[in-house]
């Protein structure tokens, strides 16, 4: 039974490319449909932030300060995903900053990924829109009300992990889903997910 990590930065900017660095992450361990563990901390990378990031998130540059270094963060939380595969609502953001601070810890991460916002697009595409706050609203979703904050996302991220898991089971008749038929639906066209599960079926025959 695979166990999922699934994460959420909080961070300074958009792209470690233009120097941006996290300010707080969280992992939640997901496995058999049930949430079995997490992580969260805040996080000191020595870099300011942005007045307009503060107003978005609510982490201050006073609440940075007084948290643990980066790499000691990073550290822990790369120990406890391990190698699972890591789960992320628009995963093109959060992998960037995972494989850059797990880079400059001399360890970098291997993890698969899997993308929530992709999977959600494919499977829930009469939703308003993929926006994580808009699907918990519309798939009536446990969550905390308390948005941009890693713990939260990251949990209401889980919840719908394990949606999306229960929507294919019951959409193409699964007794249960895989990460290669998660990767493989992320990368298919939304006309193309049938093909794409007559393919993952026939290829565990």
């Amino acid at each position: 039974m695979t166990t999922y990590a699934v994460i959420d930065f909080e961070t300074t900017g958009l792209s470690p490319a233009h120097g941006a660095r996290p300010t707080e992450i969280a992992a939640v361990l997901v496995r058999g449909g049930e949430i079995v563990d997490h992580y969260q901390s805040l996080m000191n990378a020595g870099v300011p932030v942005p007045y307009d990031i503060q107003q978005f998130t609510g982490i201050t540059n006073e609440m940075v300060r007084q948290a643990p270094p980066v790499a000691t963060v990073m550290s822990e939380v790369a120990a406890f995903v391990g190698a699972c595969p890591i789960v992320c609502h628009n995963a093109a953001f959060d992998r960037k900053f995972w494989a850059h601070e797990t880079d400059l810890l001399g360890h970098p991460a291997q993890n698969a990924f899997v993308c929530s916002l992709l999977l959600a697009r494919r499977l829930f595409p009469q939703a308003p829109n993929h926006k994580l706050a808009t699907l918990v609203h519309a798939l009536g979703l446990p969550s905390s009300g308390t948005f941009h904050r890693a713990l939260a996302d990251a949990e209401c991220t889980a919840h719908l992990l394990i949606n999306l898991n229960q929507a294919i089971c019951e959409r193409f008749g699964l007794a249960d889903v895989e990460l290669e038929l998660l990767l493989a639906l992320q990368k298919a066209g939304k006309h193309q997910l049938d093909r794409c599960v007559s393919a993952y079926v026939g290829g565990r025959g």
